[in-house]
């Protein structure tokens, strides 16, 4: 498949998200959910393997990317983890999705394990890259090694205003830098960039990405219609639910980690595993592989 398409519209929460869906309609439902700084069709190659298993596949742009817009010009530009945690469950209700597996990296994991965690009624199964995803915010000015220091280096340059000139001035070049960098085994090419590239044409891309890089060290506030949620996510909850966890071994933002690194954040049943020439992009690196691990966890939805 060489895109995600048609799309289709729905209003959820404060947006209209943009999304696109595959899939017998009274399939068990997945949700996968991409990351910075790609868009849906990260799952290009996964989608028609849920798809022709039978699942029914939601793959929506998260705010800030591609079609999807806010409802109200008013609204703030968050991108904080309790926003993109809101606005996967906002989703579900719109869609009339009681419970699905939940599956993404980066921003998407973010917000999967934000809905496993303090929804996991509404979580069938999580699969997460990078284990647990879930911002401990309180920590988040304590210095790290100077290897990791090293590779957040696109967060810090965000903290100025040279950066949010920077990004808006080169969003295309700061994206594919990132791609590089993150991804050193993946050859992907100019066509499957621009596809993606599209996305972060958004007119809120640039207000979303600084704010949630800015929040995430504690630097600007929420939007108080999310401070709850992220009252309960610094408590660092536990996920409960059946979890795959993955981590590349060529992964340029996290070093992989033995499963005992993250192993507090899990006390349901939870397999981690490491997987072999891949970065940070796995679901595009490594399809058939995530996509074998979101059907492990598509089991019949409870009544």
């Amino acid at each position: 498949m060489d895109s995600l398409r048609p799309l289709r519209r729905i209003e959820a929460g404060v947006l209209d998200i943009a999304y696109f869906e595959a899939g017998p309609a009274d399939g068990r439902p997945v949700l996968l959910m991409h990351g910075f700084p790609y868009d849906i069709h990260a799952y290009v190659d996964v989608a028609p393997v849920l798809a022709a298993a039978g699942c029914r596949v939601v793959v929506p742009y998260l705010r800030g990317y591609g079609g999807t817009r806010f409802l109200d010009a008013a609204t703030p530009r968050s991108g904080e983890q309790a926003a993109l945690g809101a606005d996967l469950l906002a989703l579900m209700d719109a869609l009339q999705i009681r419970q699905a597996v939940l599956a993404g990296y980066d921003w998407g994991g973010r917000a999967a394990c934000v809905v496993a965690a303090l929804w996991p009624e509404r979580c069938a199964g999580l699969v997460s890259y990078n284990s647990y995803n879930i911002q401990n915010i309180a920590k988040g000015m304590v210095p790290d090694t100077p290897e990791n220091e090293h590779r957040l280096w696109y967060q810090y340059y965000f903290h100025s205003e040279r950066g949010r000139a920077g990004l808006a001035k080169n969003r295309r070049g700061i994206a594919r830098l990132l791609w590089k960098l993150w991804s050193p085994t993946w050859q992907f090419d100019d066509a499957t960039f621009e596809r993606s590239a599209a996305a972060f044409d958004n007119p809120d891309f640039v207000d979303v990405v600084i704010q949630s890089y800015r929040h995430r060290f504690g630097l600007v506030p929420g939007d108080p219609a999310y401070a709850a949620i992220e009252r309960r996510l610094a408590a660092q909850p536990a996920i409960t639910v059946p979890s795959i966890t993955f981590d590349g071994a060529d992964d340029g933002v996290r070093e992989p980690a033995d499963a005992s690194v993250h192993a507090a954040g899990f006390t349901g049943p939870r397999s981690h595993r490491i997987v072999p020439d891949v970065g940070h992009d796995m679901p595009q690196e490594a399809p058939r592989v995530f996509a074998y691990a979101v059907l492990e966890l598509v089991t019949p939805i409870s009544e």
